[in-house]
Protein backbone atom coordinates (compact mmCIF):
# COMPACT_ATOMS: atom_id res chain seq x y z
CA UNK A 1 0.00 0.00 0.00
CA UNK A 2 1.20 3.74 -0.69
CA UNK A 3 0.81 6.14 1.90
CA UNK A 4 -2.13 7.64 -0.07
CA UNK A 5 -3.54 4.43 0.53
CA UNK A 6 -3.04 3.82 4.20
CA UNK A 7 -3.98 7.28 4.63
CA UNK A 8 -7.37 6.47 2.85
CA UNK A 9 -8.00 3.93 5.05
CA UNK A 10 -7.93 6.05 7.93
CA UNK A 11 -10.52 8.40 6.03
CA UNK A 12 -14.16 9.06 6.33
CA UNK A 13 -16.56 11.08 4.99
CA UNK A 14 -19.58 11.82 4.56
CA UNK A 15 -21.68 10.69 1.70
CA UNK A 16 -23.72 14.11 1.62
CA UNK A 17 -26.34 13.51 3.86
CA UNK A 18 -25.90 14.87 7.72
CA UNK A 19 -26.88 15.95 10.87
CA UNK A 20 -24.10 16.91 12.25
CA UNK A 21 -22.14 19.91 10.76
CA UNK A 22 -22.18 21.05 7.24
CA UNK A 23 -20.17 18.92 5.28
CA UNK A 24 -17.00 19.82 3.93
CA UNK A 25 -16.16 17.90 0.58
CA UNK A 26 -18.52 16.83 -2.12
CA UNK A 27 -15.70 15.59 -4.45
CA UNK A 28 -16.15 12.26 -2.11
CA UNK A 29 -16.20 10.13 -5.31
CA UNK A 30 -12.92 11.25 -6.43
CA UNK A 31 -11.49 10.60 -3.55
CA UNK A 32 -13.19 6.98 -2.90
CA UNK A 33 -11.79 6.01 -6.30
CA UNK A 34 -8.82 7.13 -5.97
CA UNK A 35 -8.35 5.10 -2.64
CA UNK A 36 -7.91 7.91 -0.42
CA UNK A 37 -11.08 7.28 1.49
CA UNK A 38 -11.89 4.06 2.50
CA UNK A 39 -15.09 4.58 4.86
CA UNK A 40 -17.77 6.59 4.28
CA UNK A 41 -21.41 7.10 6.95
CA UNK A 42 -24.74 8.50 6.20
CA UNK A 43 -24.90 5.86 2.82
CA UNK A 44 -27.34 3.93 3.58
CA UNK A 45 -30.35 2.01 2.20
CA UNK A 46 -28.81 -1.30 -0.17
CA UNK A 47 -29.23 0.49 -3.42
CA UNK A 48 -27.23 3.35 -2.36
CA UNK A 49 -24.48 1.97 -0.50
CA UNK A 50 -24.10 -1.31 -2.80
CA UNK A 51 -23.14 1.32 -5.82
CA UNK A 52 -20.31 2.86 -3.43
CA UNK A 53 -18.57 -0.54 -2.38
CA UNK A 54 -19.03 -1.49 -5.91
CA UNK A 55 -17.00 1.15 -6.63
CA UNK A 56 -14.79 0.62 -4.02
CA UNK A 57 -14.40 -2.83 -4.78
CA UNK A 58 -13.95 -2.79 -8.64
CA UNK A 59 -12.56 0.40 -9.52
CA UNK A 60 -9.59 1.07 -7.16
CA UNK A 61 -6.36 -0.36 -7.04
CA UNK A 62 -6.55 -2.38 -4.08
CA UNK A 63 -10.50 -3.41 -4.23
CA UNK A 64 -10.32 -2.56 -0.34
CA UNK A 65 -13.93 -2.88 0.95
CA UNK A 66 -15.68 0.32 2.36
CA UNK A 67 -16.71 0.09 6.06
CA UNK A 68 -20.46 2.28 6.25
CA UNK A 69 -21.37 4.39 9.39
CA UNK A 70 -24.34 5.89 11.11
CA UNK A 71 -25.80 7.49 13.83
CA UNK A 72 -27.86 4.52 14.75
CA UNK A 73 -29.14 6.21 18.18
CA UNK A 74 -32.54 5.00 19.10
CA UNK A 75 -33.80 2.43 16.18
CA UNK A 76 -32.62 2.85 12.56
CA UNK A 77 -36.33 3.06 10.38
CA UNK A 78 -38.55 1.39 13.28
CA UNK A 79 -37.79 3.94 16.43
CA UNK A 80 -37.28 2.96 19.85
CA UNK A 81 -37.89 5.36 23.05
CA UNK A 82 -34.51 7.79 22.91
CA UNK A 83 -31.92 6.41 25.28
CA UNK A 84 -32.06 8.47 28.21
CA UNK A 85 -36.09 7.23 28.75
CA UNK A 86 -34.79 3.31 27.80
CA UNK A 87 -32.58 3.48 31.12
CA UNK A 88 -35.34 4.78 32.78
CA UNK A 89 -36.57 1.28 32.55
CA UNK A 90 -33.31 -0.67 34.16
CA UNK A 91 -34.52 -2.67 32.22
CA UNK A 92 -31.84 -4.25 30.92
CA UNK A 93 -32.67 -7.13 28.74
CA UNK A 94 -34.87 -4.45 26.93
CA UNK A 95 -32.47 -2.14 26.27
CA UNK A 96 -29.86 -4.86 25.45
CA UNK A 97 -32.87 -6.26 22.72
CA UNK A 98 -33.53 -2.51 21.40
CA UNK A 99 -29.83 -2.61 20.28
CA UNK A 100 -30.22 -6.17 18.76
CA UNK A 101 -32.61 -5.30 16.63
CA UNK A 102 -31.84 -1.79 15.66
CA UNK A 103 -28.27 -2.79 14.42
CA UNK A 104 -30.57 -5.58 12.90
CA UNK A 105 -32.34 -3.56 10.74
CA UNK A 106 -29.16 -1.30 10.19
CA UNK A 107 -27.52 -4.06 8.53
CA UNK A 108 -30.36 -5.18 6.63
CA UNK A 109 -29.96 -1.66 4.66
CA UNK A 110 -26.25 -1.62 4.55
CA UNK A 111 -25.23 -0.34 7.44
CA UNK A 112 -22.25 -2.45 9.23
CA UNK A 113 -20.93 0.51 11.72
CA UNK A 114 -23.05 2.29 14.47
CA UNK A 115 -21.93 5.31 16.66
CA UNK A 116 -23.54 4.14 19.63
CA UNK A 117 -23.69 3.47 22.69
CA UNK A 118 -23.38 7.14 23.86
CA UNK A 119 -22.57 6.18 27.57
CA UNK A 120 -21.15 10.24 28.49
CA UNK A 121 -22.11 10.85 32.16
CA UNK A 122 -24.08 14.15 32.47
CA UNK A 123 -25.35 16.06 35.10
CA UNK A 124 -26.35 19.42 33.81
CA UNK A 125 -29.41 19.06 32.27
CA UNK A 126 -29.45 22.26 30.36
CA UNK A 127 -26.29 20.11 27.85
CA UNK A 128 -28.20 19.37 24.88
CA UNK A 129 -26.92 15.80 24.26
CA UNK A 130 -28.95 14.16 27.66
CA UNK A 131 -31.49 12.61 25.79
CA UNK A 132 -28.56 10.45 24.01
CA UNK A 133 -27.08 9.42 27.15
CA UNK A 134 -28.31 7.32 30.41
CA UNK A 135 -28.84 9.86 32.91
CA UNK A 136 -26.02 10.70 35.69
CA UNK A 137 -25.20 7.68 37.57
CA UNK A 138 -21.65 5.72 36.42
CA UNK A 139 -23.16 2.20 37.32
CA UNK A 140 -26.35 2.10 35.56
CA UNK A 141 -24.29 3.91 32.50
CA UNK A 142 -22.11 1.19 32.75
CA UNK A 143 -24.40 -1.74 32.59
CA UNK A 144 -26.42 0.10 30.05
CA UNK A 145 -23.26 0.46 27.82
CA UNK A 146 -22.38 -3.14 28.13
CA UNK A 147 -26.05 -4.26 27.01
CA UNK A 148 -26.01 -2.03 24.57
CA UNK A 149 -22.47 -3.76 22.95
CA UNK A 150 -24.10 -7.02 23.20
CA UNK A 151 -26.91 -5.82 21.51
CA UNK A 152 -25.35 -4.37 18.79
CA UNK A 153 -21.91 -6.67 18.25
CA UNK A 154 -23.65 -10.33 19.44
CA UNK A 155 -21.26 -12.68 19.53
CA UNK A 156 -19.70 -12.91 16.22
CA UNK A 157 -19.28 -9.89 14.08
CA UNK A 158 -19.44 -12.03 11.14
CA UNK A 159 -23.21 -12.29 11.00
CA UNK A 160 -24.38 -9.80 9.07
CA UNK A 161 -27.16 -9.16 11.65
CA UNK A 162 -24.60 -7.47 13.66
CA UNK A 163 -22.33 -4.27 13.22
CA UNK A 164 -19.76 -2.90 14.81
CA UNK A 165 -20.30 -0.88 18.11
CA UNK A 166 -18.53 2.93 18.61
CA UNK A 167 -18.62 4.07 22.67
CA UNK A 168 -18.55 7.70 22.63
CA UNK A 169 -17.64 10.25 23.27
CA UNK A 170 -14.28 9.81 25.06
CA UNK A 171 -13.90 11.39 27.37
CA UNK A 172 -16.41 13.43 29.84
CA UNK A 173 -18.18 14.97 27.10
CA UNK A 174 -21.28 15.12 29.51
CA UNK A 175 -19.25 17.73 31.99
CA UNK A 176 -18.76 19.91 29.38
CA UNK A 177 -18.70 23.51 31.39
CA UNK A 178 -22.02 24.94 32.06
CA UNK A 179 -23.94 22.60 29.96
CA UNK A 180 -22.10 24.02 26.87
CA UNK A 181 -21.47 22.07 24.06
CA UNK A 182 -18.00 21.70 22.50
CA UNK A 183 -17.05 23.80 26.17
CA UNK A 184 -14.24 22.24 28.32
CA UNK A 185 -13.92 20.20 30.65
CA UNK A 186 -11.93 21.02 33.73
CA UNK A 187 -11.42 17.76 36.16
CA UNK A 188 -9.83 15.96 38.86
CA UNK A 189 -8.12 12.57 37.88
CA UNK A 190 -9.92 10.85 40.70
CA UNK A 191 -13.23 12.58 39.24
CA UNK A 192 -12.77 11.51 36.05
CA UNK A 193 -11.78 7.83 36.93
CA UNK A 194 -14.43 7.56 39.23
CA UNK A 195 -17.36 8.93 38.19
CA UNK A 196 -17.04 9.43 33.85
CA UNK A 197 -14.64 6.95 32.84
CA UNK A 198 -16.65 3.19 34.41
CA UNK A 199 -19.13 3.37 30.98
CA UNK A 200 -16.29 3.85 28.78
CA UNK A 201 -14.66 0.99 30.02
CA UNK A 202 -17.46 -1.12 30.89
CA UNK A 203 -18.51 -0.71 27.00
CA UNK A 204 -14.92 -1.63 26.18
CA UNK A 205 -14.77 -4.88 28.61
CA UNK A 206 -18.01 -6.19 26.63
CA UNK A 207 -15.97 -6.04 23.41
CA UNK A 208 -17.04 -2.33 21.56
CA UNK A 209 -14.67 -2.60 18.31
CA UNK A 210 -14.35 0.97 17.64
CA UNK A 211 -14.12 4.15 20.34
CA UNK A 212 -15.20 7.52 19.07
CA UNK A 213 -13.49 10.69 20.53
CA UNK A 214 -15.32 13.99 21.93
CA UNK A 215 -15.75 17.48 20.94
CA UNK A 216 -14.65 18.72 24.28
CA UNK A 217 -10.93 19.42 26.05
CA UNK A 218 -9.83 17.89 29.49
CA UNK A 219 -7.83 19.98 31.33
CA UNK A 220 -6.88 22.01 28.33
CA UNK A 221 -5.74 19.64 25.79
CA UNK A 222 -8.48 18.39 23.01
CA UNK A 223 -9.73 14.77 23.04
CA UNK A 224 -8.47 14.06 19.54
CA UNK A 225 -4.89 15.46 20.51
CA UNK A 226 -4.95 13.72 23.81
CA UNK A 227 -2.13 11.04 24.09
CA UNK A 228 -3.34 10.52 27.96
CA UNK A 229 -6.63 9.35 27.04
CA UNK A 230 -6.17 7.83 23.82
CA UNK A 231 -2.97 5.88 24.31
CA UNK A 232 -2.13 6.16 27.95
CA UNK A 233 -5.20 5.29 29.13
CA UNK A 234 -7.25 3.77 26.32
CA UNK A 235 -3.96 1.45 24.71
CA UNK A 236 -1.84 1.28 27.88
CA UNK A 237 -4.25 0.82 30.67
CA UNK A 238 -7.40 -0.86 29.36
CA UNK A 239 -5.92 -3.21 26.50
CA UNK A 240 -7.69 -1.31 23.62
CA UNK A 241 -6.62 -2.82 20.16
CA UNK A 242 -9.79 -1.87 17.97
CA UNK A 243 -9.29 1.50 16.75
CA UNK A 244 -10.19 5.48 17.18
CA UNK A 245 -12.69 7.49 15.15
CA UNK A 246 -12.99 11.63 15.69
CA UNK A 247 -15.86 12.95 16.08
CA UNK A 248 -17.12 15.12 12.88
CA UNK A 249 -14.15 17.55 11.96
CA UNK A 250 -13.03 17.79 15.71
CA UNK A 251 -9.24 17.36 14.27
CA UNK A 252 -9.57 20.55 12.45
CA UNK A 253 -11.34 22.23 15.36
CA UNK A 254 -8.08 22.34 17.65
CA UNK A 255 -7.07 24.95 15.04
CA UNK A 256 -9.59 27.05 16.84
CA UNK A 257 -9.07 25.62 20.23
CA UNK A 258 -5.76 27.00 19.81
CA UNK A 259 -3.39 23.81 20.61
CA UNK A 260 -2.06 23.92 16.94
CA UNK A 261 -1.26 26.54 14.66
CA UNK A 262 -2.91 25.04 11.07
CA UNK A 263 -4.00 21.80 10.27
CA UNK A 264 -1.06 20.02 9.19
CA UNK A 265 0.23 20.40 12.83
CA UNK A 266 -3.13 18.86 13.88
CA UNK A 267 -3.30 16.19 11.75
CA UNK A 268 0.29 15.17 13.92
CA UNK A 269 -0.80 16.20 17.08
CA UNK A 270 -4.19 13.40 16.61
CA UNK A 271 -2.41 11.31 14.65
CA UNK A 272 0.68 10.74 17.63
CA UNK A 273 -1.72 10.99 20.61
CA UNK A 274 -3.45 7.73 18.85
CA UNK A 275 -6.45 8.67 17.08
CA UNK A 276 -6.97 6.20 14.37
CA UNK A 277 -9.49 7.70 11.92
CA UNK A 278 -10.59 11.01 10.65
CA UNK A 279 -14.07 11.66 10.62
CA UNK A 280 -15.17 14.05 7.87
CA UNK A 281 -12.08 16.58 7.95
CA UNK A 282 -9.86 15.24 5.19
CA UNK A 283 -6.67 16.25 7.18
CA UNK A 284 -5.35 12.41 7.44
CA UNK A 285 -5.93 12.54 3.62
CA UNK A 286 -4.35 15.47 3.19
CA UNK A 287 -1.27 15.30 5.12
CA UNK A 288 -0.10 11.93 6.57
CA UNK A 289 2.37 11.14 3.42
CA UNK A 290 3.91 14.29 4.08
CA UNK A 291 4.09 13.99 7.72
CA UNK A 292 5.36 10.43 6.83
CA UNK A 293 8.00 11.80 4.48
CA UNK A 294 9.01 14.66 7.11
CA UNK A 295 9.84 11.61 9.68
CA UNK A 296 6.83 13.65 12.18
CA UNK A 297 4.94 10.27 12.18
CA UNK A 298 6.01 6.89 12.34
CA UNK A 299 5.57 3.85 9.49
CA UNK A 300 5.01 1.30 11.94
CA UNK A 301 2.55 3.59 13.71
CA UNK A 302 0.79 4.45 10.19
CA UNK A 303 0.75 0.52 9.31
CA UNK A 304 -0.76 -0.43 12.90
CA UNK A 305 -3.29 1.94 12.22
CA UNK A 306 -3.94 0.40 8.99
CA UNK A 307 -4.16 -2.94 10.38
CA UNK A 308 -6.54 -2.13 13.17
CA UNK A 309 -8.91 -0.79 10.39
CA UNK A 310 -8.50 -3.76 7.91
CA UNK A 311 -8.84 -6.03 10.66
CA UNK A 312 -12.21 -4.61 11.78
CA UNK A 313 -13.45 -5.22 7.70
CA UNK A 314 -11.96 -9.01 8.28
CA UNK A 315 -14.54 -9.98 11.06
CA UNK A 316 -17.11 -8.50 9.65
CA UNK A 317 -16.88 -10.68 6.63
CA UNK A 318 -16.13 -8.02 3.82
CA UNK A 319 -13.04 -9.32 2.75
CA UNK A 320 -15.00 -12.83 1.85
CA UNK A 321 -18.09 -10.87 0.80
CA UNK A 322 -18.46 -7.10 0.30
CA UNK A 323 -21.96 -7.13 -0.31
CA UNK A 324 -23.33 -9.20 2.62
CA UNK A 325 -25.06 -6.30 4.41
CA UNK A 326 -26.16 -5.25 0.55
CA UNK A 327 -28.79 -7.80 -0.09
CA UNK A 328 -32.28 -6.06 -1.23
CA UNK A 329 -34.61 -8.94 -0.26
CA UNK A 330 -33.34 -8.87 3.39
CA UNK A 331 -33.81 -4.84 3.87
CA UNK A 332 -37.43 -5.41 2.70
CA UNK A 333 -38.17 -8.65 4.97
CA UNK A 334 -36.52 -6.75 7.91
CA UNK A 335 -37.71 -2.85 8.07
CA UNK A 336 -40.82 -2.63 10.08
CA UNK A 337 -41.24 -6.56 10.36
CA UNK A 338 -43.27 -7.37 13.46
CA UNK A 339 -40.52 -8.54 15.85
CA UNK A 340 -39.26 -4.85 15.27
CA UNK A 341 -42.80 -3.00 15.97
CA UNK A 342 -43.57 -5.15 19.02
CA UNK A 343 -40.45 -4.56 20.25
CA UNK A 344 -40.90 -0.98 19.77
CA UNK A 345 -44.03 -0.61 21.48
CA UNK A 346 -42.78 -2.72 24.81
CA UNK A 347 -39.79 -0.59 25.02
CA UNK A 348 -42.18 2.49 24.68
CA UNK A 349 -44.49 0.85 27.80
CA UNK A 350 -41.43 0.07 30.06
CA UNK A 351 -39.55 3.77 29.98
CA UNK A 352 -42.64 5.16 31.37
CA UNK A 353 -42.12 6.79 34.38
CA UNK A 354 -44.97 7.93 36.80
CA UNK A 355 -43.91 10.44 39.13
CA UNK A 356 -47.08 11.00 40.89
CA UNK A 357 -50.70 9.08 41.07
CA UNK A 358 -53.27 11.29 42.44
CA UNK A 359 -55.92 12.97 41.85
CA UNK A 360 -55.67 16.91 43.36
CA UNK A 361 -56.68 16.74 46.71
CA UNK A 362 -57.52 12.92 47.08
CA UNK A 363 -53.82 11.44 47.95
CA UNK A 364 -55.60 8.49 49.22
CA UNK A 365 -56.70 7.45 45.65
CA UNK A 366 -55.51 6.55 42.59
CA UNK A 367 -55.77 8.55 39.38
CA UNK A 368 -54.53 6.01 37.06
CA UNK A 369 -55.71 3.76 34.83
CA UNK A 370 -58.54 6.47 34.02
CA UNK A 371 -61.74 4.64 35.18
CA UNK A 372 -63.74 3.17 32.63
CA UNK A 373 -66.59 5.35 33.36
CA UNK A 374 -64.82 8.49 32.18
CA UNK A 375 -67.15 9.94 29.40
CA UNK A 376 -64.88 12.55 28.22
CA UNK A 377 -61.09 13.52 28.06
CA UNK A 378 -59.36 16.95 26.67
CA UNK A 379 -56.12 16.19 25.15
CA UNK A 380 -54.40 19.28 25.11
CA UNK A 381 -50.74 20.38 23.56
CA UNK A 382 -48.18 20.51 20.73
CA UNK A 383 -47.40 16.78 21.13
CA UNK A 384 -50.94 15.93 20.98
CA UNK A 385 -51.42 15.04 17.04
CA UNK A 386 -48.10 15.52 16.33
CA UNK A 387 -46.08 12.74 14.03
CA UNK A 388 -42.54 14.25 13.37
CA UNK A 389 -41.65 15.51 17.32
CA UNK A 390 -43.02 11.94 18.85
CA UNK A 391 -40.33 10.05 16.80
CA UNK A 392 -37.27 11.99 19.46
CA UNK A 393 -33.87 13.82 18.77
CA UNK A 394 -31.86 11.74 16.66
CA UNK A 395 -34.13 9.76 14.70
CA UNK A 396 -31.88 9.38 11.94
CA UNK A 397 -34.29 7.39 9.24
CA UNK A 398 -37.46 7.67 10.76
CA UNK A 399 -40.55 7.81 9.13
CA UNK A 400 -42.90 10.33 10.68
CA UNK A 401 -45.90 9.25 8.29
CA UNK A 402 -45.61 5.60 10.14
CA UNK A 403 -46.25 7.15 13.95
CA UNK A 404 -49.58 7.08 15.44
CA UNK A 405 -50.56 10.05 17.03
CA UNK A 406 -51.67 10.50 20.67
CA UNK A 407 -55.03 11.72 19.43
CA UNK A 408 -55.34 8.62 17.17
CA UNK A 409 -53.89 5.89 19.63
CA UNK A 410 -56.50 7.42 22.34
CA UNK A 411 -59.62 7.61 19.95
CA UNK A 412 -58.52 4.30 18.61
CA UNK A 413 -58.14 2.95 22.28
CA UNK A 414 -61.58 4.41 23.76
CA UNK A 415 -63.88 4.76 20.69
CA UNK A 416 -67.23 5.81 23.18
CA UNK A 417 -65.14 8.13 24.97
CA UNK A 418 -65.31 11.93 24.18
CA UNK A 419 -61.84 13.44 22.77
CA UNK A 420 -62.14 17.46 23.07
CA UNK A 421 -58.85 18.29 21.03
CA UNK A 422 -57.05 21.68 21.58
CA UNK A 423 -53.00 22.38 20.66
CA UNK A 424 -53.41 25.65 23.34
CA UNK A 425 -49.67 26.18 22.14
CA UNK A 426 -46.72 25.53 20.56
CA UNK A 427 -43.06 24.61 21.65
CA UNK A 428 -41.54 28.15 21.52
CA UNK A 429 -42.85 31.57 21.99
CA UNK A 430 -45.37 33.39 23.82
CA UNK A 431 -48.42 32.75 21.58
CA UNK A 432 -51.09 32.50 23.98
CA UNK A 433 -54.31 32.71 21.03
CA UNK A 434 -54.67 28.89 21.73
CA UNK A 435 -55.29 29.03 25.69
CA UNK A 436 -59.28 29.89 25.34
CA UNK A 437 -59.65 26.74 23.16
CA UNK A 438 -57.39 24.73 25.69
CA UNK A 439 -59.17 25.89 28.36
CA UNK A 440 -62.69 25.33 27.36
CA UNK A 441 -62.00 21.92 26.48
CA UNK A 442 -60.69 21.49 29.70
CA UNK A 443 -63.98 22.80 31.63
CA UNK A 444 -66.05 20.07 29.40
CA UNK A 445 -64.17 17.31 29.96
CA UNK A 446 -63.72 14.46 33.28
CA UNK A 447 -60.22 14.37 32.84
CA UNK A 448 -57.60 16.13 31.06
CA UNK A 449 -54.34 14.90 29.28
CA UNK A 450 -51.79 17.24 28.50
CA UNK A 451 -49.27 15.92 25.71
CA UNK A 452 -46.30 18.19 26.76
CA UNK A 453 -42.52 18.63 25.88
CA UNK A 454 -39.87 19.38 23.46
CA UNK A 455 -39.83 19.73 19.82
CA UNK A 456 -37.20 17.09 18.13
CA UNK A 457 -35.01 19.80 17.69
CA UNK A 458 -34.69 21.03 20.95
CA UNK A 459 -32.36 18.53 22.28
CA UNK A 460 -28.99 16.78 20.36
CA UNK A 461 -25.87 18.35 19.31
CA UNK A 462 -25.29 22.13 19.66
CA UNK A 463 -28.92 22.41 21.20
CA UNK A 464 -27.90 23.21 24.75
CA UNK A 465 -30.03 25.59 27.07
CA UNK A 466 -27.63 27.26 28.55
Amino acid sequence: MTAEEKAGQLTLYTSGWDITGPVLRDDYMDELRAGRAGNLFNAHTVDYARNLQRIAVEETRLGIPLLFGLDVIHGYKTTFPIPLAEASSWDMDIIEKSAHLAAKEAASAGINWTYNPMVDIARDPRWGRIAEGNGEDPYLGSLIGAAKVRGIQGTDLSDPTTILACVKHFAAYGASQAGRDYHTVDMSDRELRQNFLPPYKAALDAGAATVMTSFNELDGVPASGNHYLMTEILRNEWGFDGFVVTDYTSINEMVPHGVVANLKEAAELAFNAGVQMDMQGGVYSEYIPELLAEGKIKEADLNEYVRQVLEMKYKLGLFDDPYRYLNKEREQATLYSQEMMDHSLLAGKESIVLLKNEPAGRASENLLPLSKNTRSVALIGPLADNQKDMLGTWHVAGDESKVITLLEGIKKTAPNVQINYARGAGFNGNDKSGFAEALAAARRSDVVIMAIGEDYTQSGEAASRS
